[in-house]
């Protein structure tokens, strides 16, 4: 039987992302500036998360060539968009109170209490229990968020395509960046890529060292991570090529080198502007002074700090 809930519903969500993107387009035809460069960009963005499975792969790539030749000759601006007064922000602000943050972490709860649920799928006779599409738990939580954000800011419905076309221009082509870099951490390691790095740092590393090891295992993937902008980009390609060689076949215990290994990863997350959903996305939504390293510098610290307790973790559990 085929897995419908897996396979088919979670293109849902993508539609719906799709239909996002064209209502931006749309609202680009308000721009002063490089309008058909904007409206450009953002169909194919929602053209690309709508048949994204539908359309052949050259084709695809074909549009996010184009889609970057647009964002490199700054073809893809923010229109001007109506400012509330200070007087109305600071009335909606009284009238609402702590309960603007509701939505916002329901998402993440519900998102959690989704991620428990499991389904029976059947195939050939066999039963496999099996758990939620991300794209549902995720798209489902933000759904039920969307109808709190109504219920308690009574918004109007132009208000509402408004805002969210104000803020998806704001971040612009910075969203696609985790789904490009995810899919780069997939052409790395079908390459070879960690089988190179394994086969580098073999020269350098004292064979039988794990101190050594686990240093260049962490830092491994904290650098990696910060060229790639993604955590799970790095861990195959670095964990293929430096955790199981270096640390893991030394004696370590794979469940716990490789979730230390996952998280040595967020801390160059912590650390780079190519994780734009954490690092710049932030800043472009609340107007920092500095839109590149405001958050950046503020995480620095913390980052460097978390580094050294990784590598001594690895060696106190992982051994």
């Amino acid at each position: 039987m085929t897995d419908f809930l897996g396979v088919y519903f979670p293109e849902f969500f993508y539609v719906l992302c799709g239909l996002v993107c064209f209502d931006t387009a749309i609202r680009a035809r308000k721009n002063e500036e490089a309008k058909a460069g904007t409206m450009l960009f953002w169909t194919l963005t929602g053209l690309i998360f709508m048949l994204g499975k539908a359309l052949p792969s050259a084709v695809v790539g074909g549009m996010l060539v184009v889609m970057g030749c647009l964002t490199v000759t700054k073809q893809v601006r923010i229109g001007r968009f109506t400012e509330s007064t200070q007087e109305a922000r600071k009335a909606a602000s009284e009238k609402i109170g702590t309960k603007i943050f509701l939505p916002a972490v329901s998402i993440g709860v519900i998102a959690l209490v989704l991620s428990f649920v499991k389904y029976n799928v059947v195939k050939d006779g066999t039963v496999t229990p099996t758990a939620l599409n991300g794209a549902i738990m995720t798209g489902v939580a933000c759904l039920i968020a969307l109808v709190l954000a109504f219920i308690i800011c009574k918004p109007k419905i132009s208000e509402t395509r408004e805002d969210t076309s104000r803020l998806l221009m704001q971040v612009g082509a910075a969203c696609l960046l985790p789904q490009l870099l995810g899919a780069l951490g997939s052409v790395f390691s079908e390459a070879g890529v960690g089988e190179v790095i394994s086969g580098m740092i073999s020269s350098v590393v004292p064979q039988g060292n794990i101190t050594v090891g686990i240093i260049i295992y962490v830092l491994g993937m904290v650098v990696f991570t910060m060229i790639m902008g993604n955590a799970f980009a790095a861990f195959t390609v670095i964990t293929a090529g430096i955790g199981v060689p270096f640390v893991i076949s030394q004696g370590g215990n794979p469940a716990v080198i490789g979730a230390l290994g996952m998280t040595a990863g967020y801390c160059g997350t912590l650390m780079t502007p190519m994780a734009a959903n954490f690092n710049i996305v932030p800043c472009a939504v609340l107007e920092t002074k500095d839109p590149k390293w405001s958050v950046i510098k503020a995480q620095l610290p913390m980052a460097l700090i978390m580094i050294v307790i990784h590598v001594i973790l690895m060696l106190v559990l992982g051994f």
